[in-house]
């Protein structure tokens, strides 16, 4: 059964209350969910609440479009190189204590309308090899899928999530992710929707002492897109790295967000995120270091650079910290520019056609968070989807 919706909050409202009693779940979180929602608006909308999360990046298009609403979601698990016990949202409907719908509209919109998702489990001590989840989006769909991953004690996961579609749908997806001491998940995302989707991620990471998570988000996909990572390190010793790269052209946006918050002592945190602009399209990079008190020998370090290959493109970038221990090494840095007329010369002039040198100075600035990528397979993946998309923009 498919609903076809009213337009902006009024409509995801209005969809809920036909589709309560079908979902699965807790009807009280739901029901909690959807009051957030009604409070605090699709940002830029209309009946909005002003957002500093949100400021640069408007959900006025999302609020504009009437969208079906089904209830499955539509994704496929690949479990043939994995261990890990597999189940489904839909029969398993826990929602876990990290999202706070009470402060993010697409959690909260998540939460009231989810339907379906992967919940995935590793047992202490097990290398789980690689789970790879597929999203399909068509038409005018919304999907509100509800992922969650736990890993025990020194248990070990590859996570490859790839999302794709055609037509102008919604995704929306929310990710609960626990790890324990010493456990090490990484977590791929190849973002690939069509160009006429919205596409929300909204990840949450709780991190043990001495785990990892280990992620990387390639964006090339959606007319709007947004990357939300909340990770949490409150074991000590505990590493996230929050890497990606965002490739843009036409009228794309794309908002890469993420907060880390340091709660114990000696964990370390590090994030590169890159941007190739071109067209009219606008990348945004938001990242927040947040350092409680008794975290001291904090070690955090984020990095966001942006290509503008176009005098139209644009790029906003808004790193911050808020530290309240003494002991800590924290830095954070953005840099903006154009391919080196200087490295272009050289390469023509020995004989490089133009846009095949245009295409080797592009890659090369994405080297070092592609870099980042340590599976060798997934590493080659992704690089053939970049090579893609800048094959798309000469031709």
């Amino acid at each position: 059964m498919s609903i076809v919706q009213q337009t902006g909050a009024a409509g995801f409202l209005a969809c809920f209350e036909t589709l309560k009693d079908a979902l699965p779940g807790d009807p009280v979180v739901r029901e909690k969910a959807a009051a957030a929602f009604r409070l605090l608006g699709l940002p830029g909308g209309t009946s909005a609440r002003r957002s500093e999360a949100w400021k640069y990046t408007s959900l006025r298009p999302v609020a504009e479009t009437a969208f079906m609403t089904p209830v499955v979601s539509g994704f496929d698990v690949d479990l043939s190189a994995s261990t890990a016990s597999f189940s489904r949202f839909a029969e398993n409907p826990v929602f876990g204590p990290l999202p706070r719908p009470d402060r993010d509209p697409m959690v909260a919109l998540n939460t009231m309308l989810a339907e379906d998702g992967a919940i995935l489990r590793v047992p202490a001590g097990v290398d789980a090899g690689i789970v790879r989840i597929d999203s399909h989006g068509n038409g005018s769909h919304a999907l509100h899928p509800r992922h969650a991953v736990h890993l025990g004690p020194g248990a070990t996961l590859v996570l490859l999530e790839i999302a794709t579609g055609t037509g102008g749908y919604l995704h929306n997806a929310v990710t609960e992710i626990a790890i324990g001491a010493g456990a090490h998940l990484t977590h791929i995302r190849l973002q690939d929707e069509s160009r006429d989707a919205f596409h929300f991620a909204t990840i949450y990471a709780d991190v043990a002492e001495g785990g990892t998570y280990d992620g990387f988000s390639l964006v090339l996909g959606g007319r709007i897109a947004r990357t939300e990572i909340h990770v949490g390190l409150t074991g000590k010793n505990a590493v996230a790295h929050m890497n990606g790269a965002q490739l843009l052209t036409g009228t794309q946006h794309a908002d890469f967000s993420s907060i880390v918050r340091h709660a114990a002592p000696n964990c370390t945190s590090r994030q590169t995120v890159k941007n190739v602009l071109n067209g009219r399209s606008r990348g945004v990079f938001q990242g927040r270091i947040e350092v409680a008190r008794d975290a001291q020998k904090t070690d955090g370090y984020q990095m966001n650079q942006a290509l503008l290959l176009s005098p139209d493109a644009e790029i906003d970038s808004k790193p911050e910290l808020e530290i309240f221990a003494d002991d800590v090494k924290c830095s954070h840095g953005a840099t903006v520019g154009e391919l080196d007329a200087e490295q272009l010369f050289y390469l023509r002039s020995r004989g490089v056609p133009e846009n095949e040198a245009r295409a080797m100075l592009v890659r090369a600035f994405l080297t070092e968070a592609l870099d980042l990528v340590t599976n060798d397979a997934i590493r080659s993946m992704l690089g053939e989807k970049i090579d893609l998309w800048w094959e798309r923009q000469a031709a």
